[in-house]
């Protein structure tokens, strides 16, 4: 919401992130496994931190939640470390020049805070160090996960069974059931790669939800198509499958072994890894047979569950 200050507002407009830096005074020691275990952390439902106290904890600036080193004007107001630079040392509220004077009080207000999750309607129920929460939810296992559909810049997020419903419905994305599949890929004038082609089908098996990825793109010079397998949930989970990938043709074929990724990795992450099955052009088409104009390459594959 524009404040009617038009410095204030150009500011607002380009927000900044900063990790709260490392303070042995103020930044309790949390282990790696007690950060992400809600388990780990003690439950205290009656614990409400007001608004005002949140407001205070807030950088005018960016609105983002501050953290040390927390900086204040000599009339008291204060703005985050990030945000000091922006405004060429000079206080946003009063306009005079903000120095090096450090908010301590405030800093130390913020470290007795303790605070839930943000994920808590996605079903985090921990409550959390003010230091330590920013890094839980960098990692938290609720977190919702980015719309895996490869192709157009999709900003939806959301759980699993909500990004099912929204590859279906959406992104038409065909949905089959079972382990194994016989995936067909066209292409009728194959010598044109600078478009990436892909396909995305999503197969559901185990309880659980893959996305099979069959795209072209330029490698180098040399354009080539790849089929990779990716986990609808997190990487610790994906480890529990395994699957196959075939493709051939005039008596020849390739075929590979791999575990699908989590789609916390993002698409391109996983192409660039070249963690898939790769076919250059000139395999495709051999594959393909006739007069080598048109691509018609089969996919089969399974996917199973490790013992």
């Amino acid at each position: 919401m524009a404040s009617g200050n038009p410095f204030y507002d150009d500011l607002r407009n380009k927000p900044e992130v900063i990790d709260p830096p490392e303070s042995e005074d103020l930044v309790e020691i949390v282990s790696e496994s007690s950060v992400n275990d809600p388990a780990q952390i003690a439950l205290k439902p009656n614990l409400t931190v007001s608004s005002s106290v949140r407001e205070l904890l807030e950088c005018p600036v960016c609105l983002n939640a501050m953290y040390p080193p927390i900086h204040q004007c000599s009339n008291g107001h204060t703005l985050c470390s990030g945000c000091k630079p922006r405004v060429h040392n000079r206080c946003p509220t009063c306009r005079h020049e903000l120095g090096n004077i450090r908010c301590l009080a405030l800093e130390k207000v913020a470290a007795s805070l303790e605070l839930p999750c943000k994920y808590q309607s996605y079903g985090c129920m921990g409550i959390y160090p003010y230091y330590s929460k920013l890094k839980h939810e960098s990692q938290c296992i609720f977190r919702p996960y980015n719309c895996p559909y490869a192709g157009s810049e999709c900003t939806v997020m959301g759980d699993i069974p909500y990004l099912v419903a929204h590859l279906k419905d959406d992104h038409k994305v065909d949905m089959h059931n079972g382990s194994t599949f016989n995936h067909r890929y066209v292409k009728q004038n194959p010598h044109e790669v600078e478009n990436a082609t892909w396909m995305l089908t999503v197969f559901s098996c185990f309880g659980q939800y893959f996305c099979l990825h069959f795209e072209a793109f330029q490698l180098g010079m040399a354009p080539v198509y790849m089929a990779f397998l990716r986990f609808m949930g997190d990487d610790n989970e994906s480890k529990n499958y395994s699957y196959s990938l075939e493709v051939g043709g005039n008596g020849r074929k390739m075929s590979w072994q791999g575990v699908p990724r989590s789609i916390r990795d993002s698409h391109k992450k996983v192409r660039d890894s070249f963690d898939g099955l790769i076919i250059q052009r000139n395999m495709a088409l051999f594959f393909s047979g006739g007069d080598r104009k048109e691509l018609k390459l089969r996919v089969t594959g399974r996917i199973w569950k490790e013992q």
